[in-house]
């Protein structure tokens, strides 16, 4: 396996494309390597930074009817997306979705979804198997065990994903405190979902925005 470094191995948003997966009631109820709580607000956090940044993103589910409807954190992001419903659990056998991922003529997948060991490790290894340069987003996915989570996420690298968290992706999509045209965004996504960090944003910015004239006449 070829070591993935150099430059052209960080990722872009102008080259990334997000396929989430299978973010349903029905799985979350028996995900237990995260709490339901950081599986959300990690996979808000993922999908508002897509948006953000202009990636393309597909949102799909499987047997919704009885699965339960795509959490609405995430849909309420992408208020016009439609949702892609399948019957397979391999999400790279479903000709609809992979037709979309190749219609936007980007060769970074990223994927998160429910559950690790299953919905998410076999698109991944497929998809890698077709020469894709996959990247998972593991705080973003969840497995019905801490063991049946790490085990795929091992699993996954051995067959040569990439994997990361969703703060560290959108900070790669970021870059450059230079790209200033995404900073607003970035920060909204921080101030909301990781807010030690997005806090310390916006103090900063009052702070270069506050003169130095006003420190001395407080005392300082």
């Amino acid at each position: 396996m070829s070591l993935r470094n150099g430059l052209n191995s960080l990722l872009r948003p102008e080259e990334s494309v997000l396929v989430l997966i299978d973010h349903q009631p029905f799985q979350l109820a028996n995900v237990n390597s995260h709490s339901p709580r950081d599986v959300v607000a990690s996979t808000a956090g993922l999908t508002k930074s897509a948006k953000a940044f202009g990636v393309p993103t597909i949102i799909t589910s499987v047997v919704a009817d009885r699965g339960g409807l795509i959490f609405p954190q995430i849909t309420e992001i992408f208020p016009d997306q439609e949702v892609i419903d399948r019957t397979t659990l391999n999400t790279w056998e479903d000709k609809k979705v992979v037709d979309l991922v190749k219609a936007t003529g980007r060769k970074q997948l990223i994927i998160a979804g429910l559950y690790t060991e299953i919905c998410v490790a076999m698109p991944v290894i497929h998809a890698l198997g077709e020469g894709w340069d996959v990247t998972v987003i593991t705080d973003a996915c969840g497995g019905v065990s801490v063991e049946s989570h790490e085990r795929a996420v091992q699993r996954m690298i051995a067959a040569g994903a990439n994997v990361m968290t969703w703060l560290a992706l959108a900070s790669e999509w970021y870059r450059d405190h230079a790209r200033t045209e995404n900073t607003d965004a970035f920060v909204e996504v921080l101030k909301d979902f990781e807010p030690g960090i997005g806090i310390a944003f916006l103090w900063e910015q009052q702070l270069l925005k506050t003169p130095v004239e006003s420190l001395e006449s407080s005392g300082f």
